[in-house]
């Protein structure tokens, strides 16, 4: 492999780590395959076939003119799936606005042969605040966003990602080589692909393709998440997917896959085994308080 053909003719870099039972794993905005690398290592050292693609436009994928809307993302990865043999008990994880493949696939070609999903920091089901959506995300938001990016993209990108992480002051979750990291990955970019794909997870609305997730789900997303806030996102799909499990990740940001690597693995691998994700943070707020009241613990 590296490179598949989609069914428009866009070559995508795909790769695979590991044998056993396939797991896809989507990356976000503005990111690369790469950023799934620990968590693709460590699912191959648990007995899984892990495999990871560069979104249309992203990364070493092609960057063709059109094509940055969810239907074709979805059909790129119904693509991904038949090229890599990966369409019997796969499982399907979804970050950010991979997270609306995720939705968009189950309801354009349905969850014959995928076994589990998991949505973690994910955008569905809908970012958009609007008259019915009040805890979603304002129009003008995405619109500096936009112009941050058109006037300089390596600087709005360099500002993104210490928000994305959870950066500030007084709190450094993540190395600065880590942010020098993802912001090359997003500069692998091209910048079409790169407004367009902005568009289409601050515009898609993908309340309507819920329904469609009747496999097991995992809903895994960060308390803090300024990016991708919570309550418009993850505990909305927890509301309306009565079988989903969500695990909030207490004083998280987006990036979960970087500041609480060990965890998000952890949890994932625990799902994509028939085991239940545990949401372990109370369990950690009540040692935490037991140690502050009885120092001798």
């Amino acid at each position: 492999m590296p490179m598949i053909e989609t069914r428009d003719g866009t070559q995508l870099y795909v790769k695979s780590w590991g044998q056993g039972p396939a797991v896809v794993l989507i990356h976000g905005w503005p990111l690369n395959a790469d950023s799934w690398d620990p968590v693709m290592n460590a699912l191959a050292e648990s007995g899984f076939r892990a495999i990871a693609y560069d979104r249309r436009g992203f990364g070493r994928s092609d960057q063709p003119d059109g094509g940055y809307d969810y239907d074709t993302f979805a059909d790129d990865l119904a693509d991904v799936l038949k090229a890599t043999d990966a369409q019997s008990d796969t499982a399907l994880v979804g970050f950010s606005m991979g997270g609306g493949e995720i939705a968009r696939y189950l309801s354009r070609h349905g969850a014959q042969g995928i076994a589990r999903v998991a949505l973690v920091s994910s955008v569905v089901p809908y970012m958009a605040k609007t008259d019915d959506n009040p805890d979603g995300v304002p129009s003008d938001t995405f619109d500096q966003m936009t112009q941050g990016m058109l006037e300089d993209r390596a600087k709005f990108m360099g500002q993104f990602f210490k928000e994305f992480y959870g950066v500030g002051l007084l709190t450094q979750p993540v190395s600065d080589e880590q942010l020098k990291l993802s912001w090359t990955h997003a500069m692998q970019a091209g910048l079409k692909p790169t407004l367009l794909a902005a568009k289409a997870f601050a515009t898609t609305d993908f309340r309507p393709d819920l329904p469609s997730f009747t496999v097991p789900t995992l809903v895994i997303h960060g308390t803090s998440d300024k990016t991708v806030p919570i309550d418009a996102t993850g505990r909305a799909v927890a509301k309306a997917v009565p079988h989903a499990q969500i695990v909030e990740y207490s004083g998280e940001p987006h990036g979960v896959f970087a500041t609480v690597q060990e965890r998000l693995i952890t949890d994932l691998t625990d799902f994509l085994s028939g085991r239940p994700a545990e949401d372990r943070q109370p369990a950690i707020d009540a040692i935490t308080a037991e140690m502050l009241t009885n120092p001798h613990v």
